[in-house]
């Protein structure tokens, strides 16, 4: 499929087509993966998704798996074992930040719901379908991200500034921002192929 139009962010590298093919604005409901993304998305500030997306395996491996429950018990070892592995952003405020989300998360679980309904309460379960001409009609925040990310630090959450969260609401496909010249765009526009995902998807 290289000869596919595609979103003009998205480089040839196999690997971001990948995520750009199969992942990124797809509906997605699995608690572990969004957890994940919420987490990868806030290891990105600063620096490019596509640095991220190569580190993707390293961080499952280091972060047992994006397990919540797993790493909301990590202990002060625990970071110091993860400020030094080099597959990973050796950064400790983003470090501790991913188990301050894990424990937040099992709280919201706790409360109902979990990040799944939490997340696409907001849109009452359905995609907001965007249709950008071009990169420049895509924004870096809304009032929505402004209000989610709001709630969400209310909830104890870190690194998930509107930035952070508008991102994570066009990884999870709560928001369809791939533009309009995009073969993706229709697709998931029109509830064609791969219009959900409940799991992991690929492993990239």
């Amino acid at each position: 499929m290289t000869d596919l139009p595609r979103c003009a962010w998205c480089s040839p590298d196999p690997l971001y087509r990948a995520y750009h093919d199969t992942e990124w604005g797809v509906p997605l409901h699995d608690e572990r993966a969004l957890f994940e993304l919420l987490i990868l998305e806030g290891a990105q500030a600063g620096l490019s998704w596509f640095t991220i997306l190569k580190k993707r395996e390293s961080y499952r491996r280091a972060f047992d798996d994006f397990n919540a429950e797993r790493i909301a018990r990590y202990t002060e070892a625990d970071v110091a074992r993860l400020m030094a592995d080099a597959g990973i952003v050796r950064n400790r405020l983003k470090i501790e930040s991913t188990i301050i989300n894990a424990r937040a998360t099992l709280a919201l679980r706790e409360a109902g719901g979990g990040l799944d309904g939490y997340f696409w309460n907001f849109v009452d379960g359905r995609p907001i379908v965007n249709a950008p001409a071009d990169l420049s009609q895509v924004p870096a925040s809304t009032p929505l991200s402004d209000a989610i990310s709001k709630d969400l630090k209310k909830r104890g959450f870190k690194f998930v500034g509107s930035t952070i969260v508008y991102a994570h609401m066009q990884a999870m496909g709560l928001v369809n921002d791939h533009t309009t010249d995009c073969f993706r765009y229709g697709e998931l526009a029109g509830g064609r192929a791969g219009a959900s995902r409940s799991h992991r998807t690929t492993r990239t």
